[in-house]
């Protein structure tokens, strides 16, 4: 048997989730989470054997989390289900730890297919995402955001989501200060000044979309 771990913050996504692999033979959703930061506590619990993973949720989010997990328990599996994918997400993503990357567009098929073949130990990366990364690689195809760091794409997401940056600060246990020389770097990279501007870059690039 399986043991799958769901994570994302909307209980109509998991809800339906759950309710589609309810009738695989040899998969469980064990547990369901709304967080990244009640995903580390499931998995230091229960240690199951692969995480269903969203990226934009509040607090540190899919990407930070699936950083902290797969340094913490290296033999995890944690599949990346989102709406992100284009570049630069699937990367940062796999950079970090990911061993399968899924868009919240697959059948229930695909998604079983992805969680056998990572517990199998495997990568799994849909068409569409590799696609996506192979073509990021081509001359002029490059996008502003694949110039940010991993942690300078996790602090713009979470500006975007709103948060202040004294509230980033606490849940990435960052100093203000580290936080404010991180949105100085990303600012630089991406040519803005301020957040209004970020905002108008983002919508460019079909970004805010994402961004929940």
């Amino acid at each position: 048997m399986i043991n799958v771990l769901l994570v994302d913050d909307h209980e109509l996504v998991r809800t339906g989730i759950r309710r589609l692999l309810g009738d695989v033979k040899g998969i469980k959703v064990y547990a369901e989470v709304d967080s990244g930061e009640a995903a580390i506590d499931s998995v230091r619990k229960f240690q199951p054997d692969v995480v269903l993973m969203d990226v934009s949720m509040p607090g540190i989010g899919g990407l930070e989390a699936t950083r902290r997990l797969v340094h913490a328990y290296p033999d995890i599996k944690v599949i990346v289900l989102t709406v992100h994918t284009d570049d630069p997400f699937p990367s940062q993503l796999l950079k970090a730890g990911a061993v399968g990357y899924l868009s919240k567009g697959c059948n229930v098929d695909e998604m079983v297919q992805a969680i056998q073949q990572v517990a199998n130990g495997k990568r799994y990366i849909s068409p569409t995402i590799a696609q996506s990364l192979a073509l990021s690689l081509l001359p002029g195809t490059e996008s502003p955001f694949q110039r940010l760091s991993r942690r300078e794409l996790q602090v713009m997401m979470m500006l975007m989501q709103g948060n202040k940056m004294a509230d980033i600060s606490a849940q990435l246990c960052l100093s203000p200060k580290t936080i404010s020389t991180y949105r100085y770097r990303l600012y630089e990279k991406l040519g803005v000044r301020t957040d209004a501007e970020l905002t108008r870059l983002a919508m460019r690039h079909g970004m805010l979309d994402n961004i929940s």
